[in-house]
């Protein structure tokens, strides 16, 4: 029986209704969420990317910017504008959109921008926060596949998970929070051996790594969890693929995230979650 696709489209939908429920409320309290972005002005798909967030955003009743930064812009106004939109009450989340022009200093950035505002929690403050247990925005990517698994009803405690891939924004932050699940964690990456062994032991496959089809239909474990969160644009190919051969997966998975349509979107809403969260604590309703 074909794998049970796990549809990150129509749920961010879902949420994103429930989330324009929450800012009419604050709205009648007098605050508006607003979430400002920080992004390069000369990479395209960072700026479409920026504009669906903020599409995204408004149509939940929510307020937003951006700030483009260009290669002409120095490190001294980069971390002023962080500064500014730190100290302004009227903005709850900025988002730090990569990649930033070369000759600009993101670690510089993040730990400029902390915890407090980081609805996409990428920032080392946020980071260290998960690690340690304490409260804090998650970040929006491992948050919203743990939106999906909680939908599904996919129970991970006890579970073997394997997470291909080690980068801050996802998979050290997904692991973190699988393991938070009471899931048995392993990361895997680029001098792993044998790793097509190592994904047939996992009973929840998270692949993170940024290589098309990397992970084909024999390195999955029958009935698996598989959530593919690589977004790879391919020569030829009309669409975006994934980092699972998505064809060969879904004769083996019990579960799987497509590409389009899985984890991106669930990404945004997660994002956006966070913010009306920020401006909820604001006024005093919520916590993270």
């Amino acid at each position: 029986m074909p794998a049970t696709l796990l549809d990150g489209l129509a749920l961010s939908k879902k949420l994103r209704e429930q989330l324009k429920i929450r800012v009419d409320r604050l709205r009648e309290n007098g605050i508006t969420p607003r979430l400002e972005a920080i992004v390069a002005a000369q990479d395209p798909a960072s700026l479409a990317y920026v504009r669906m967030k903020r599409k995204w955003a408004e149509t939940a009743g929510m307020e937003s910017g951006s700030w483009e930064a260009t290669a002409e812009t120095s490190q001294a106004e980069l971390l002023d504008k962080i500064a500014e939109l730190n100290a302004n009450p009227a903005v709850h989340g900025v988002l730090l959109q990569h990649p930033l022009p070369k000759h600009l200093d993101e670690d510089a950035a993040l730990t400029a921008l902390g915890a407090v505002k980081d609805v996409d929690g990428i920032t080392s403050d946020s980071l260290g926060r998960l690690t340690a247990g304490l409260p804090g925005f998650r970040c929006a990517t491992p948050l919203g596949i743990t939106k999906i698994l909680d939908e599904f009803g996919l129970d991970v405690a006890g579970k073997r998970a394997v997470v291909i891939g080690r980068s801050n924004i996802l998979g050290k932050p997904m692991a973190l929070m699988l393991l938070e699940r009471n899931a048995t964690v392993t990361i895997a990456h680029s001098k792993t051996q044998d790793l097509p062994t190592l994904c047939r032991e996992a009973d929840v496959l998270v692949a993170a790594v940024g290589r098309p089809e990397l992970v084909r239909g024999d390195w999955i474990k029958s009935g698996a969890v598989v959530i593919d969160a690589g977004y790879n644009k391919v020569e030829g190919r009309p669409k975006d693929v994934g980092d699972v051969h998505f064809e060969e997966a879904l004769e083996v998975a019990g579960w799987l995230t497509p590409v389009p349509g899985g984890v991106g979107p669930m990404t945004v809403a997660s994002l956006l979650d966070n913010c009306v969260q920020a401006a909820e604590m604001q006024l005093g309703l919520n916590a993270v």
